[in-house]
């Protein structure tokens, strides 16, 4: 029997353990791809701790943001062959029959499976995927940058696709980190003014590097008088994981403005005003990643040169070193990703 490198869960309290396990064998309409890079997603740490209410089935191998060749392919894959390059995503898996499904919002799916909690990802020498649903990565694109746009690129074009910015709109995004320093590209792709919203200086630093045209310190300004001065926001996307920031964003707005959820704070709750949303017809939308036609736009964006991925590499044995470094705030870099040549 062969066998792979992974990082391993096998218990939520204790550390991924890297061991040898079986190498994965397509069946059909199934892929087994060489993996070369997978990006450290927030997801992946809630996941390997059993933090949500349903838990991925122990053992299991974490990973959804997973980039490289495909090696192998069962009966039936007729959509990619032996050689391409593809990512495979959160949504590894939909039913394609129910009213999401043809509707265009597969990732509503509730027959769906995500890659690296209930099928095993891309912490490994080797995974499996379902041919349907893994994207192809354009030539010219690194797939050291294709492993964050697999999640965090994909999951913030989406939340600037539903927040409907549009050229002459004002539109704000909380937090400028792995998500948000991607999110305001989109924005600005998009062809609204950006106003870049976080609690540290270096991250609006970075901000202002990658377009952003306002940037407002949280610590040190009020983002909502701030926003108001200009007008107030016609959007505001929160990937800051804080409910206070969540508030800010809603109260930022301008009337007729949009409020996109993506962020999943552990304080699950903030308080929301009644009054004020009906009178300024706010909206609120909630944003979960992005279709296979939305991760296809989003590396077509990055490969026409119009975004740009920041990231620091590390080893995949270096897991449990790069979890407590993310937890802690300690990456220098937004992203962090495994580079697994």
């Amino acid at each position: 029997m062969k066998t792979m490198k992974a990082a391993v869960v096998h218990d939520f309290t204790k550390p991924l353990s890297i061991e040898e396990v079986p190498k994965p064998e397509p069946g059909p309409g199934e892929i087994v791809v060489k993996i070369e890079a997978s990006g450290l997603c927030h997801t992946d740490i809630h996941a390997a701790h059993g933090d949500w209410p349903v838990k991925p089935k122990l053992p299991f191998i974490p990973g959804h943001e997973g980039v490289g060749i495909v090696e192998s392919v069962g009966a039936g894959v007729k959509n990619v062959k032996e050689g391409d390059r593809v990512a495979i995503p959160w949504l590894g898996y939909a039913c394609g029959e129910c009213k999401y499904c043809v509707s265009g919002w597969e990732t509503l799916c509730e027959r769906q499976l995500n890659t690296g909690y209930f099928i095993d990802g891309a912490y490994a020498e080797y995974a499996k995927a379902n041919a349907k649903y893994v994207g192809l990565v354009p030539k010219g694109v690194s797939p050291l940058d294709a492993a964050p746009l697999t999640c965090a690129g994909v999951t913030t074009y989406k939340a600037v696709k539903v927040s409907g910015a549009r050229p002459s709109e004002l539109v704000a995004i909380f937090g400028v980190g792995g998500l948000g320093h991607l999110a305001l590209q989109y924005a600005k792709v998009a062809g609204a003014t950006v106003a870049a919203v976080d609690l540290l200086d270096e991250k609006l630093d970075v901000a202002r590097e990658l377009g952003a045209d306002y940037t407002i310190n949280a610590k040190k300004q009020d983002p909502i008088e701030e926003l108001k001065k200009l007008g107030g926001a016609d959007a505001a996307i929160c990937v800051a994981v804080s409910p206070k920031a969540f508030e800010q964003a809603f109260r930022s707005l301008a009337r007729n403005g949009r409020l996109v959820f993506v962020a999943l704070p552990a304080d699950n709750y903030m308080q929301l005003p009644i009054f004020e949303t009906v009178l300024n017809g706010i909206r609120i939308i909630g944003s979960i990643v992005g279709t296979r036609l939305d991760l296809a736009e989003t590396f077509a964006i990055h490969a026409a040169g119009k975004t740009r991925v920041l990231y620091e590499t590390r080893p995949l044995d270096k897991v449990n070193e790069a979890f407590e470094d993310v937890e802690h705030g300690r990456n220098k870099a937004p992203r962090i990703v495994f580079n697994q040549f």
